[in-house]
């Protein structure tokens, strides 16, 4: 297993604990908050929120700190260039991220919103309305942003959540927790509302996804192993995001100066994302005129290659690819290139080995573009532009608790009413079933 991927323990079984000790304890104190949080007023959860806002803004260097910590270990412990980028918090990300929970503040309040509502004949008033899950549990790796995004968007949407943000951002992770708490209670909503149980290490980890009765869904976001282990041995419902296997396909007829900027992009702008591309496939009738021109360019970005046959016959500096290339989410400077003789055999590829998460398309032909965005059957798919733009901050969600890949309740990036569940109230006048 490697340091990014300690927040779970490859094996399911945990020891018996205590009915009543420190972990369950926050468990409960969770849960306790949460009931709070489902009767604050939308004035009240914003103004914790811009105390958050501020308080990331003021503790700004103190975070920054305790993250070079985190970063140092890191490189000890040999993290990848790409797992360290998304540990790493400047002043610059710790202002985007205050300036992502002001965005909250600014969206509507999904909790009460009516969904849907009658009156039936014998008088009886039906309303489905959105009220919060109770308690969000988070298991994620070395992603310190996201201990801000899921105590923002829990809060705005009138969640508690119990949060395990594994080994190499826990000095990161219990600043950011800490100044959470405190800027809670400073706008008098109970800091108990957001817990850590990073402390607990594996335990921990593998006892939240036991913990029915206290966290009523659990999100993981980090790699594929993690992933997996949640959803194969968690009791609590899952809402299962999924790894980046992200592929662009260039079409017969995609522009060249496009398809440069954006492929650039997709691979080069932030490496360690689960929306950078990790395949790029081509039509065989624009591989000759583009694929040296791409390859160009990656080779002087630092990116490492590795194609088909016909890719390296196009571009011999290439390595070769076996299989394992095709479901390799890199997190790094690597591509897999293939030459593909039509827009059904790329759409078979991404079918065979996407992990269901983006997809995208460069083409100038319309019918082209429609048949793809209808035939791939993943949770974003996109015509010309990077893939890098499946995140919910750019969806103008404020920031997102994660990108689903499945199909129940949520898909796609899941911000403040996929936080929410429903229920349906019923008003009378003294009615009886005949």
């Amino acid at each position: 297993m490697t340091p990014e991927n300690t927040a779970v323990a490859p094996v399911p079984a945990a020891p018996a604990a205590p009915a009543a000790d420190a972990l369950q304890a926050k468990l409960l104190a969770a849960r306790d908050a949460a009931r709070g949080l489902a009767t604050l007023t939308t004035a009240q959860k914003n103004a914790g929120l811009e105390a958050i806002a501020a308080a990331l803004e003021g503790a700004a260097s103190a975070v920054r700190d305790e993250n070079a910590r985190d970063l140092a270990a890191g490189r000890e412990n040999g993290l990848t260039e790409g797992i360290l980028d998304r540990l790493l918090l400047t002043e610059e990300r710790l202002g985007d991220l205050a300036a992502a929970v002001r965005e909250i503040i600014a969206l509507p309040d999904p909790v009460g919103t009516v969904l849907r509502g009658n009156a039936l004949p014998n008088g009886l008033l039906l309303s489905q309305v959105r009220v919060p899950f109770g308690v969000v549990g988070a298991i994620y790796e070395a992603r310190p942003n996201v201990t801000v995004d899921i105590a923002a968007l829990a809060l705005k949407s009138g969640n508690g959540v119990v949060l395990r943000g594994g080994t190499a951002a826990q000095h990161s992770n219990a600043a950011l927790v800490a100044l959470i708490r405190g800027a809670l209670e400073s706008a008098g909503i109970s800091g108990e509302c957001v817990q850590t149980i990073d402390e607990f290490g594996r335990d921990g980890a593998n006892r939240l996804m036991r913990a029915r009765g206290f966290v009523d869904v659990l999100i993981p976001r980090g790699s594929a192993e993690l992933i997996r282990t949640v959803v194969e041995h968690a009791t609590v419902p899952v809402i299962e995001t999924g790894a980046g296997m992200v592929h662009i396909f260039l079409d017969a007829t995609a522009e060249p100066q496009m398809a440069l900027d954006i492929v650039r992009n997709a691979k080069t702008q932030r490496v360690g994302v689960c929306n950078a591309v990790e395949t790029l496939l081509v039509h065989e009738d624009a591989a000759e005129a583009l694929l040296p021109m791409l390859a160009s360019m990656l080779l002087a970005e630092g990116v490492a290659l590795r194609g088909c046959e016909r890719a390296r016959q196009l571009v011999p500096e290439m390595a070769a690819a076996d299989e394992a290339e095709w479901t390799n989410e890199h997190l790094a400077l690597e591509l897999g290139v293939r030459v593909v003789p039509s827009l059904d055999a790329a759409v078979a590829h991404i079918d065979a080995y996407s992990t269901r998460h983006t997809e995208a398309i460069i083409t100038r032909d319309y019918a082209n573009a429609e048949r793809f965005v209808a035939a791939v059957d993943s949770a974003t798919v996109i015509v010309n532009a990077s893939t890098r733009f499946t995140d919910g901050g750019e969806f103008g969600f404020g920031a997102e608790v994660g990108i689903s890949t499945q199909k129940l309740h949520a898909r796609g990036p899941m911000g403040l009413p996929e936080l929410t569940s429903t229920k349906w109230i019923v008003r009378g006048s003294g009615q009886v079933r005949p």
